[in-house]
């Protein structure tokens, strides 16, 4: 069985069923005439399908039974992929940047130099790729970099003060500020005024590096930041950051959370001469004597969450805590290591040169024969610090704020974490100052709305990271087309998925 169209006498198309049986043509039925082209289309269609479903053989393309499917066909056989747009990164990031506040910053490549390094960071290559591919904008490698060299001169300060207005309305009060410091590489072998090779905390020994002193406030939002030489003492940048900000913002003297790596005599007296309150990790092993056996009396029998107060022959408080858990991890850490030990003991290998405080290998003594063996007195001494956690302070605190005030602390190793791998502001390839400062603001502020829609993620009770979302708005698209008669341009956000919803109600719609 097939379709025909016939020609009447009176010029009008009729569209009949014919049958061929025994050679002989037969007309099965006509399913009507009409001079609209629209129509005898529509009738042909029809004609398909009741063709198709007496053969299943037939094509596929008799599947079509209605004139709004052959519209539908042919609508769709128009578009390209210049039609389709990835709108996520610009719906989500975009949305949070103006809501923010950086859209008071009158550059458009800054904007897209924020989103890109939240949606895809990477290169600069990279990201002349992405403006090209999802922004239609064309910009050359050589213009993006002028445009880095007058950036941080003409934003960076905007920026913080937009970056800290807003952490004012997160935080509410800063009564706590919590500063560390971290080291950034660079994949080039010469050193200048400001990339030096000093300790790498990236294990980049052998490239110069800068340092990056940050502080964020409770809940990890951030205050500000600043850039050191590579070589300098991590110690040394507490008080100029302290200083350059609360100078910059007039915030009351909060009190500083920090590792035990800025607890240095000097540290400690600037802090206090300047009248700032602090609480640091103490390394109680490096304690005076006097103060080690004061510490292993007080805390002898101590149950998990057990604390004791130590005074300091200089006024600060030591304060020390027991943690179960804490124990035995570090029992844990010590018999991997002397399992390691007693295994290169065995094999004859080590000599006087590894008699070290390195490690574990502070439990290996000499004898008198010249061999190296493993001194189980020493062992047990050290077992008598397990679990204890040292805090000092020179403020009046409840001893449980106080470690509570130190238990946030991970939120600034998290903003280095996120830092250098969600927003991958390591390695670093400028050379000059300008552009690596400009590079690290603008780290800064993507790190800014990272860390709001983090919030936002989690006031929404959403069991979603913002790297997560991150993925999420690489599939969210946009179509793009034309209206045939009034050739008006027309955009439409395509259906997005359950998680894609969740996230566009979360960031978009929450106003």
């Amino acid at each position: 069985m097939f379709v025909r169209k016939n020609k009447n006498r009176s010029g009008s198309i009729s569209v009949q069923l014919i049958s061929k049986e025994h050679g002989r043509y037969r007309v099965v039925k006509t399913l009507g005439s009409s001079h609209d082209p629209d129509e005898i289309d529509r009738l042909w269609l029809l004609g398909q399908n009741l063709v198709h479903k007496t053969d299943p053989s037939q094509s596929e393309l008799f599947a079509l039974n209605t004139q709004a499917d052959h519209i539908v066909q042919n609508l769709v056989s128009t578009l390209g992929n210049a039609n389709v747009h990835t709108i996520g990164p610009e719906l989500i990031f975009g949305t949070l940047f103006e809501r923010m506040g950086f859209n008071q910053i009158p550059d458009p490549l800054f904007r897209h130099l924020v989103i890109s390094r939240l949606a895809y960071p990477g290169s600069k290559l990279k990201t002349v790729d992405y403006l090209f591919r999802y922004q239609g904008t064309s910009l050359s490698v050589s213009a993006l970099y002028k445009a880095l060299d007058r950036l941080c001169s003409r934003y960076k300060a905007p920026a913080e003060a937009i970056v800290y207005r807003h952490t004012c309305e997160r935080v509410t009060t800063i009564a706590a500020i919590f500063y560390d410091v971290t080291t950034l590489y660079f994949e080039a072998e010469a050193e200048d005024d400001l990339r030096k090779i000093g300790f790498s905390k990236d294990g980049k020994f052998e490239h110069p590096q800068i340092m990056l002193g940050l502080l964020v406030g409770e809940g990890g939002f951030p205050i500000g930041y600043d850039v050191f030489e590579g070589n300098k003492f991590e110690g040394h940048t507490l008080l100029p950051v302290l200083a350059r900000y609360g100078k910059l913002y007039g915030f009351a003297r909060p009190v500083v959370v920090a590792d035990a790596a800025m607890l240095s005599a000097s540290n400690l007296k600037e802090l206090t001469e300047e009248h700032y309150e602090f609480v640091l990790g103490a390394r109680l092993k490096n304690e005076s004597e006097a103060v080690k056996r004061e510490i292993i009396r007080k805390t002898s029998g101590m149950g998990s969450g057990d604390k004791v107060i130590i005074e300091r022959e200089d006024g600060f408080r030591l304060i020390v805590s027991y943690s179960e858990r804490r124990a035995h991890h570090d029992r844990k850490n010590r018999e991997k290591g002397l399992a390691r030990l007693k295994k290169q003991v065995k094999s004859g290998y080590l000599t006087k040169q590894n008699l070290n405080k390195r490690g574990y290998n502070k439990f290996l003594v000499l004898d008198g024969d010249m061999r190296v063996f493993i001194d189980e007195k020493k062992i047990a001494a050290d077992q008598r610090w397990d679990g204890l956690k040292g805090y000092l302070t020179n403020a009046q605190l409840e001893a449980d704020k106080v470690i509570e005030h130190y238990s946030h602390l991970w939120r600034i190793e998290k903003a280095f974490r996120i830092s250098k791998t969600d927003l991958r502001v390591r390695p670093i390839y400028h050379y000059r100052k300008k552009r690596i400062e400009a590079h690290l603001c603008i780290a800064f502020v993507a790190y800014a709305i990272y860390k709001e829609l983090e919030h936002l993620l989690g006031q929404a009770g959403m069991d979603m990271s913002a790297a997560r979302a991150a993925e999420l708005t690489h599939t969210m698209y946009e179509l793009e087309y034309c209206l045939p008669d009034s050739k008006a341009v027309r955009k439409q956000i395509l259906a997005m998925t359950d998680e894609q919803k969740m996230l566009y109600q979360t960031v978009v719609d929450n106003s």
